[in-house]
């Protein structure tokens, strides 16, 4: 009997055709630049099945990755900041003279939103104000660049960074870089990077 139907098929043109896929594509790059993240490839449908034939295999494969990019180093920093009641570009007493000669260089202001902050950030009235979700700017002097001409801890955009109060014990957080700018000032009640 099933070879009778086989038959009928050949001859009413309805044979099962079993479904065909494409080789597949390259890995997508980590969907993390640092740290664990995934990445997936795909693969197309060259013929799809029909009168019954086999359905698809899997298009779509997803496996973990752990990124390393170079921006790694930088989103590893822990920022150190201060309350901008600081005075701006104070002269640490405890500087030895020849830092005193340090070059000026031009600020940058950097915003950054707060993802996270532990609950002794509530302990002070101004660092009561790193509060999930609130765009903070954190301002960089000269004071506090590195030779590469930034501060410690700036943040990545895209890549939550972590932050402490250098005057409140305990007060630290993360946050992620929105936007930063150069040459400007940030406005009052903001933090300046240490």
């Amino acid at each position: 009997m099933l070879r009778l139907n086989n038959v009928k098929d050949i001859l009413d043109g309805s044979t099962a055709t079993n479904c065909e896929v494409g080789p597949w594509g390259p890995w997508s790059s980590c969907s993390s630049p640092c740290g664990v993240g995934s990445k997936e490839r795909s693969r197309q449908v060259s013929n799809p099945p029909r009168n019954g034939g086999s359905p698809c295999p899997d298009l779509r494969q997803r496996r973990g990755c752990y990124g390393n990019n170079v921006i790694c180093d930088n989103a590893k920093e822990v920022a150190k900041i201060l309350p901008d009641s600081f005075k701006r570009n104070f002269k640490d007493p405890w500087r030895r003279p020849h830092m005193l000669m340090k070059e000026e260089k031009d600020s940058y202001c950097v915003y950054l939103r707060v993802k996270q902050a532990s609950a002794a950030c509530r302990l002070k009235l101004w660092s009561a104000q790193l509060v999930r979700e609130r765009l903070v700017c954190a301002e960089c002097q000269s004071d506090a660049m590195s030779k590469s001409d930034r501060c410690a801890g700036d943040g990545i955009e895209g890549i939550r960074t972590f932050w402490t109060v250098a005057s409140t014990p305990g007060c630290h957080g993360s946050w992620m870089r929105e936007l930063s700018s150069e040459h400007c000032r940030c406005p009052p009640y903001s933090v300046l990077f240490v």
